[in-house]
């Protein structure tokens, strides 16, 4: 089975060419042909690359360039505006390039967006009709992930980083599992898979965080490994691990049987985006 990270950010440098939105404390770039470079040196055969919103927005266009460059390691995935009334043209485009697995939506609290929004059910309803899963970020806001979820059943989504904040810096907060028992409860709903991105960020313990291992078999036994996507979340994670601390507890734990890790590690990904890395 291959090893696929369910969620890596690339990006250039902040140049005219391609200015960023923001500037986040990420590395000064970490471009496509570097991070796959990052996943030869720990053994990651594929990735689903997240267009980054804080950097580019809903401009995936770096993204596109990197699929383009390695189509069998990288598929790609873009942030879609819920304010543009024709987002439903943008995603039936996005389904047409090579390499795009799906969509995002950014629905956290300091978005201050309404979870009713009508923008976020065009998203939805059109994310069916061109059959692809919806990406969704709603940590510390897991009612408003929710309400969508189950006003559309019959889309797919793909619950980001546990459903749970994560820092962008150490320490870990306080309680870091706080929303535990939101998460295990979302695990009812079929129309959603959960990836388990960046659950060493949540460790209150050095390297290999073996803390988190606890509140992960409780989100395993809830959501079953075919419904679990590990993922580093790399390079948001940047300041708290690197990449190979975001892999290497996964392949090494003892918690995991080898079955268990292959599912989490690759085979759920593959089947939630429909997509493989093809070894050369």
């Amino acid at each position: 089975m291959p090893i696929i990270d369910s969620q890596v950010h690339a990006y250039e440098a902040n140049t005219p060419k391609r200015p960023w939105h923001s500037v986040p404390n990420w590395p000064p770039h970490v471009t496509g042909d570097e991070m796959v470079a990052a996943m030869d040196k720990v053994g990651v055969d594929g990735a689903i690359f997240i267009s980054a919103f804080s950097m580019y927005q809903y401009d995936a266009s770096y993204a596109v360039e990197v699929a383009r460059a390695h189509p069998n390691r990288m598929a790609i995935v873009k942030p879609v505006n819920p304010d543009d009334a024709g987002v439903d043209d943008v995603i039936a485009e996005w389904k047409k390039t090579p390499g795009t697995v799906g969509v995002r939506i950014m629905l956290t609290k300091e978005g201050k967006r309404d979870p009713k929004d009508p923008g976020l059910d065009r998203i939805a309803r059109s994310a069916l009709r061109h059959d692809f899963p919806v990406n969704i970020l709603c940590w510390d806001n897991l009612e408003a992930g929710t309400s969508l979820i189950d006003r559309h059943p019959d889309t797919r989504f793909i619950l980001d980083h546990l459903g749970i904040l994560q820092p962008r810096v150490p320490p870990a907060p306080s309680e870091p599992w706080a929303d535990l028992p939101k998460v295990l409860d979302l695990a009812k709903r079929k129309n959603v898979v959960i990836k388990v991105s960046g659950a060493c960020t949540l460790s209150k313990q050095p390297y290999p965080y073996s803390d988190i291992w606890d509140p992960l078999a409780r989100v395993f036994d809830a959501w079953g490994f075919e419904r679990c996507l590990w993922g580093t979340d790399w390079t948001r994670a940047f300041a708290v691990v690197n990449y190979e601390q975001g892999v290497k507890p996964f392949l090494e734990t003892d918690r995991l049987s080898a079955s268990e890790r292959a599912m989490l590690m690759g085979g759920a990904c593959a089947k939630a985006y429909g997509w493989s890395p093809k070894k050369s």
